[in-house]
């Protein structure tokens, strides 16, 4: 592909340079690592918070680079190759990231918000695909498609692993995917390029103060998926109850979207009543004249939120409204959310859950309260780099909301974890502290008694726990299992 068609007629200060012999070099391959290059490779210098990709020019056109798009002034000076400047070189290696790869399934939707990005997108792949579609999900958890699952990381990979990942899953005949859409990746210009059918406002919450300078910065960067990305006149569903939700009602109602609100004060899908059991709730919807009653096999209000926003996406996207509703009533949860892992042998119940910032951490101790009969027992911590603000929030919380307080490590990464523990503990005078989270779950597991539930929060799908440099094997569901075997002996 010419460097001219990568480019399009998104970048008009490109236009002089792309009329002439640079237009025509020939790319073969696209990427912002400079370790990655090839003969006729292109080479986008993006500026990070660690460096700044132009310090690594020279290196990229070493190794083979035929071009180099870089930031302003940053394309001065004589150089072996052109190296052309424009004004957003992220969102220029999105663009042209999507250009390349080309292919896409043919529906795709992204969902954004602080909690429950995950779950949403799990829930609209299995009611797609209950419907007959060959549908993928692509996030936090990994890709999950027909013969695939493939375990991740990042919530929103990077534009050229993502771009290419499209391209393989419509290769493999894939013709519906929902994403999460991150703050981080749209901020960065992640998403741009995906063409998009609908898209999804879950929630918003305190997260990534330590990326984000205000709240409504945060939330400024979730909008750009409203307010940017999402084609004029494509249904926007948003859930209706969330202290967030009219601004985002907002945005997308500016923007010129079919704006579909869903949850008790929604008008697209009402909830109007539900029934709390202990592993599963049902509930009565409203679908313009239907009504529906939906025997969801999970726990907690915030499942119910999120399946509502995955049946409004399925529904916006071509699913019957009954075959949508009916799907809920199958749903399988998500890796570590509100998973429940296993009991002990006087019956009180053990869940993994993923919650690892404040309103997350609310929501699950709230909605396991109205079916725990005994204690709520929570073990926790925080990770390290990452927002120091919520630890002494979370402190509050697991005190206020649960009976029992372990306060452990989560991934300390560069921080030193007692420094991490002291500051969630200083706002947890309930709390007990142990370091070793293996040692916390077990500690944990052996006070439960008959009637208790135990949340075990933060991790949630992960296999990794990364203290300093180095990550290390520890999966929570693992040591929550083990623990409950040795109390059986």
């Amino acid at each position: 592909m010419k460097l001219r068609e990568l480019a399009g007629t998104d970048f008009p200060e490109l236009s002089t340079e792309l009329e002439g012999k640079a237009g025509d070099i020939a790319v073969a391959d696209i990427s912002a690592d400079s370790r990655a290059m090839k003969p006729g490779s292109l080479f986008v210098a993006l500026a990070g918070s660690k460096a700044n990709g132009a310090r690594f020019i020279g290196d990229a056109i070493a190794r083979g680079a035929a071009a180099v798009i870089a930031g302003p002034g940053q394309g001065d000076g004589e150089s072996a190759v052109p190296v052309l400047s424009v004004s957003e070189p992220r969102r220029f290696l999105a663009l042209a990231a999507a250009r390349f790869f080309g292919a896409q399934p043919q529906t795709m939707v992204a969902v954004t918000g602080t909690a429950g990005k995950t779950s949403v997108v799990s829930f609209t792949r299995q009611i797609w695909a209950g419907a007959g579609r060959a549908a993928a999900q692509i996030g936090t958890t990994g890709v999950i498609a027909p013969g695939r699952d493939d375990y991740g990381s990042l919530t929103t990979p990077d534009p050229v692993s993502l771009h290419r990942l499209l391209a393989e899953l419509a290769g493999a005949g894939v013709t519906h995917a929902a994403m999460e859409a991150s703050s981080h990746g749209l901020d960065q210009s992640r998403l741009d390029g995906v063409r998009l059918s609908a898209a999804a406002f879950t929630n918003l919450g305190r997260d990534h103060m330590d990326y984000h300078p205000t709240m409504e910065n945060y939330m400024a960067a979730k909008m750009r998926l409203f307010d940017t990305l999402l084609p004029k006149g494509s249904p926007a569903v948003i859930f209706a109850d969330d202290p967030w939700s009219a601004e985002a009602i907002r945005v997308a109602t500016a923007a010129g979207h079919d704006v579909r609100t869903v949850g008790r004060q929604g008008r697209f899908l009402s909830l109007k009543r539900v029934e709390h059991f202990r592993h599963k709730q049902v509930a009565e919807v409203h679908h313009g004249d239907e009504i529906f009653e939906v025997h969801i096999p999970l726990a907690g209000d915030f499942q119910i939120a999120n399946a509502l926003v995955a049946a409004g996406l399925a529904i916006s996207t071509g699913v019957a409204p009954a075959e949508a509703m009916a799907a809920l009533g199958k749903l399988k949860g998500a890796s570590g959310r509100l998973e429940l892992v296993g009991h002990a042998g006087n019956g009180a119940l053990a869940y993994v859950d993923y919650a690892h910032k404040p309103d997350a951490l609310q929501n699950v101790l709230a909605s396991v309260r109205p079916f725990t009969t005994g204690r709520v027992v929570v073990v926790f911590g925080c990770g390290g780099d990452r927002d120091k603000g919520k630890r002494p929030i979370m402190g509050e919380i697991a005190c206020r909301l649960a009976d029992v307080v372990i306060v452990t490590d989560d991934n300390p990464r560069s921080e030193e974890p007692a420094t991490i523990r002291s500051e969630i503990m200083a706002a947890a005078p309930c709390a007990t502290e142990i370091g070793d989270r293996a040692e916390a779950i077990r500690h944990a597991v052996g006070l439960l008694e008959a009637g208790d539930t135990l949340i075990v929060a933060g991790k949630g799908h992960e296999e990794g726990q990364t203290v300093g440099a180095v990550t290390l094997p520890f999966s929570d569901h693992a040591e929550v299992r083990k623990a409950l075997e040795e109390r059986r002996h």
